[in-house]
């Protein structure tokens, strides 16, 4: 969210200094499976259907730069996405239909291969994945080629105000003068804005940390053809055959533990669900924290107290598939552009 928001500004022609406690895209950009829809879109609010679709648009074009500026391709890969169970499936017809995304009844040979009881079994052919760890990379180095600053491993201390306005902050690198101030810090949004803004009760994002745990199994290309949801679980497979397998919703605070008994229920899911899985081994177990908020949507906006200062963060499990058309609405707020969305549902002060 933080690239993406500091690629929109530079295109503008403003210069942008990104500031993380750690090296960049570690947290839920790195860990997330890189689905660019929501878990059934139809269960979710329209506000998510906004961002969403606009990000739908903007992803091909955004992989053909970043692949062609840097080398480094993101592997936006529409790969389509079938959905095995739809108890609701006049809902989701609907939304597809109002949406135009295209969809049609999944037949036996997109099913072959799986072992699922399927409920009205829908499949989306145009539906893209995305390689994250790889979209980081390509994002970081587009923006790095452009001369936009990056302070890595950077603990911000304290913040300077004059008049409800930022004037600069203190870091561990020294005190930086702030022209605009904009956080998208996911899941740690909250807590720095609690440490920044400790005089200020109101308007504060209210995100809490939900952790996700996943596997990834080292597969044959064509092992799986599509990403599959199935019930509350999906597979996601990759160019090069990896097939990544989650997740968990954990309540767990700051707690990036992976667990045994998390592991052992993802690759039940995973091996039961397709069979062939029982070739591979597991490559890698991990887990990442999303940004979760009270009503599941993110706040994309400027804060009504503080002039300088706006947020771009709370997108728990959509930040990928909301992340372009996030950063572009942040930065057409700020430079007082014409919005692509309707800003007022990602306001701040929302749900005060």
């Amino acid at each position: 969210m933080g690239l993406l928001t500091a690629r929109e500004f530079f295109n503008a022609g403003i210069n942008v200094t990104i500031i993380d406690k750690s090296p960049l895209g570690k947290e839920s950009s790195w860990a997330g499976g890189g689905i660019l829809l929501p878990l059934y879109p139809w269960r979710q609010k329209r506000a998510i259907t906004q961002l969403v679709k606009q990000s739908l648009g903007l992803y091909p074009a955004l992989a053909s730069q970043l692949l062609e500026e840097t080398g480094i391709d993101p592997e936006w890969y529409p790969c389509g996405l079938l959905i095995t169970q739809n108890p609701d499936i006049a809902a989701a017809r609907d939304w597809c239909n109002h949406n135009k995304i295209v969809y049609e009844d999944a037949d036996k040979v997109l099913l072959a291969g799986l072992d699922t009881t399927p409920v009205h079994p829908l499949w989306l052919p145009h539906i893209a994945q995305i390689r994250n760890p790889r979209l980081i990379k390509s994002l970081k180095q587009d923006l790095l080629q452009k001369g936009v600053r990056m302070i890595e491993n950077c603990q911000v201390n304290a913040i300077h105000l004059y008049n409800n306005r930022i004037q600069s902050i203190d870091t561990s690198v020294g005190n930086l003068p702030v022209g605009e101030l904009i956080i998208s810090a996911g899941a740690w949004t909250a807590s720095i804005s609690e440490q920044l803004f400790p005089g200020i009760r109101a308007n504060k994002p209210q995100i809490s940390p939900v952790k996700g745990q996943m596997l990834i199994f080292a597969a044959k290309p064509d092992t799986l053809k599509t990403i599959v949801l199935d019930g509350d679980q999906y597979l996601i497979p990759r160019r090069d055959g990896n097939i990544l397998a989650g997740s968990t919703v954990e309540q767990s605070a700051f707690d990036k533990t992976i667990t045994p008994q998390a592991k052992n229920q993802i690759s039940d899911f995973a091996l039961k669900l397709l069979p062939a899985l029982k070739d591979y081994p597991v490559l890698k177990h991990w887990a990442g924290l999303r940004p979760g908020t009270p009503d599941g949507i993110p706040y994309v906006g400027k804060h009504p107290e503080i002039t300088n200062l706006s947020i771009n963060a709370g997108h728990f499990r959509n930040g990928l598939a909301m992340a372009p058309a996030s950063a572009q609405l942040i930065a057409d707020l700020i430079l007082n552009r014409h919005t692509s969305v309707d800003p007022e549902p990602y306001q701040l002060d929302r749900l005060v």
